[in-house]
């Protein structure tokens, strides 16, 4: 799946707020550079973090709450 579609799938996971997308991208980003595994398989090696948790959130895996 190519990052568009990745992220256009993020993005309605959402509700289509960008904010609270790029808000989720970040929080994630910061628990994995904390130690934190990847909860999905990893399409190809030496994805970069961004990359991982906006996939994360696209397959649900992250669940993104509103605050």
């Amino acid at each position: 799946m190519r990052i568009e579609q990745i992220n256009a799938k993020a993005l309605e996971k959402v509700n289509y707020d960008r904010y609270l997308l790029s808000q989720a991208i970040a929080k994630r980003v910061n628990e994995l550079m904390n130690g934190a595994k990847p909860l999905i398989e990893l399409p190809k090696p030496n994805m970069q973090l961004t990359e991982i948790a906006t996939l994360e959130i696209a397959e649900g895996l992250v669940k993104v709450k509103e605050v």
